[in-house]
């Protein structure tokens, strides 16, 4: 894509280029109408050039935007200069999450205050029936006072919170460029193409809580589909617990965030905050009660 620094879009006043990705670039722009600067998606020619696509991404991007919440990432307009196509959203002045976590573990009080935050923000979301869908590293900023600012829902879906979306894991939307979930956060339900609802969301937050705390991805292979595999038939390696202090409750916590059945874990993103405030409480007994999953469901059995 030919850079748009120092040019304009719409009545936006692209000041230089601070990012890429797959779905497109990202400028730092000024809106002179509010005297204020924002952040700019401009989605990649493919995606544009494909009016369902396109069309479905501005009425998800609409859906986001009306979501009014600290840890996820405002979206303010989404608009169209000719053929190019863009999204406009609040300017987070930070790093994201991946490059804090590059140089290793956090330290577990400070791994569990963001998975707090990013906790509320999905919880958030998945009151108004929006699930995320592409949590990772990649897509959680942290700014320069620690606030956690989820981005990137441009894979969100907004679906009725008690029937599972049914679309279609890996292999949809490869035509607008896009791929439902990446390799190595995905639920199983995710990589094995089934229909997933708001717990593949809690299964996304375990994978990124565990790489915060260990330093080290949950899930990995040498291709993807050995990352798949991976997903689908292991355990991550076990967390250590003595060397990275963390407390049994918490090691529970990620345990059943990464359970593979959705019925095992969290239920809800609500819940998963309330047994995080019980740790940040120091009521750790409290917490591993919260964070005990729940038996499997047994099938009915005919005679």
């Amino acid at each position: 894509m030919t850079s748009l620094d120092g040019t304009r879009l719409g009545q936006y006043e692209i000041l230089r280029s601070i990012g890429a990705g797959g779905m497109g670039d990202v400028y730092r722009a000024r809106d002179p109408r509010l005297d204020r600067e924002v952040a700019i998606k401009v989605l990649s020619a493919q995606l544009a050039a494909d009016p369902d696509a396109l069309a479905r991404f501005e009425r998800e991007a609409m859906s986001v935007a009306k979501l009014s919440h600290p840890n996820i990432l405002s979206i303010f307009e989404f608009g169209r200069d000719g053929s190019t196509a863009f999204v406009v959203t609040e300017l987070v002045d930070g790093e994201t999450l991946r490059a804090r976590i590059e140089s290793g573990p956090l330290p577990s009080r400070r791994a569990v205050a963001y998975g707090l935050q990013i906790a509320r923000g999905i919880a958030a979301a998945h009151a108004r029936g929006i699930v995320h869908r592409d949590l990772k590293p990649e897509n959680v900023m942290i700014t320069r006072d620690d606030q956690v600012k989820i981005l990137d829902f441009g894979l969100a879906k907004s679906i009725d919170m008690g029937e599972p979306d049914m679309t279609r894991g890996p292999s949809a939307a490869t035509n607008a460029g896009m791929e439902m979930g990446t390799f190595g956060y995905m639920a199983p339900e995710q990589v094995r193409a089934q229909a997933i609802d708001h717990r593949a969301d809690m299964f996304a937050f375990g994978a990124v809580f565990y790489e915060m705390l260990s330093g080290e991805r949950a899930f990995q292979g040498e291709t993807a589909a050995d990352t798949m595999s991976a997903i689908l038939s292991k355990d991550p390696p076990d967390l250590d617990v003595t060397r990275l202090s963390i407390s049994p409750a918490l090691d529970r916590i990620v345990r059943r965030c990464l359970e593979k059945s959705p019925e095992l874990r969290f239920q809800s993103a609500n819940d998963l905050a309330f047994a995080l405030e019980t740790l940040t409480s120091g009521s750790t007994s409290s917490a591993t009660a919260i964070a005990a999953a729940p038996a499997p469901r047994r099938a009915a059995t005919s005679w």
